[in-house]
């Protein structure tokens, strides 16, 4: 009885032992055109037992590559392809070059980072002002999402100035400035807000109005109801 044990490595499991064993019978003919002919068979013998191959880009071409491999590079056939080579198998792919970003704060992030730096060479007051308390608030949200509790402004205030080496000084509840080098119209959007506050207002007015209009015409409908009835 023949084991495992005693048997030689089996160099692909996906297509079994009796494929290795009928490869290595290949290397042993030596008339050129029989074993180029079982070659052949061979090949067609393995698409058949790996039929997933044929979904795969030139399948044909990963059965050739497949047998030189089973016969460790020691058949001598004829290939439309070109032929592997033990060094081509393990070459090694190049490096990929990764990013290497290092923040000094990862809880924010790097791209709070970026933003930091930009208002710290912005020669604009107004418009550092506005990066600042953007960038506080933006702090403040990040630190709710994560820890699901809110924080003291103070807190964010010293963090930014540490951060800033004390060049962003956050003021909490200080609106991010409307100048228009900083956000153009945003005196303009300011007004519309309050227009736009104002006519909801009315609206509201409007509608109770007209609600209570409509109260008092059902109960007058129901008195001439109740007069009628009385009359008959």
């Amino acid at each position: 009885m023949e084991y495992n044990t005693t048997r030689n490595h089996l160099i692909m499991k996906e297509y079994g032992r009796n494929i290795q064993k009928m490869v290595e019978f290949l290397v042993t003919i030596e008339d050129d055109d029989d074993r180029q002919r079982n070659a052949m068979a061979v090949i067609e013998l393995m698409g058949t037992l790996n039929p997933h191959l044929r979904n795969v880009e030139d399948f044909r071409h990963k059965l050739w590559d497949h047998i030189f491999n089973i016969s460790g590079f020691s058949l001598k056939v004829e290939s439309p392809y070109p032929i592997p080579t033990h060094e081509t198998l393990s070459k090694r792919p190049e490096k990929l070059s990764y990013p290497k970003k290092y923040p000094r704060n990862r809880h924010f992030g790097k791209n709070l980072e970026l933003v930091i730096d930009k208002a710290l060479h912005e020669d604009n007051p107004e418009k550092k002002e506005g990066f600042t308390q953007c960038i506080g608030n933006y702090m403040k949200l990040a630190y709710s999402n994560w820890h699901k509790e809110n924080v003291h402004d103070d807190a964010v205030k010293a963090e930014l100035l540490s951060i800033s080496n004390n060049q962003l000084d956050y003021q909490p509840g200080h609106s991010v400035p409307s100048s228009q080098n900083f956000s153009s119209g945003g005196g303009n959007a300011a007004s519309g807000g309050e227009h736009f506050r104002s006519g909801k207002r009315k609206n509201f007015q409007q509608n109770n109005k007209f609600k209570s209009g409509n109260s008092g015409g059902k109960n007058a409908n129901n008195n001439k109801n109740k007069y009628k009835n009385r009359n008959k």
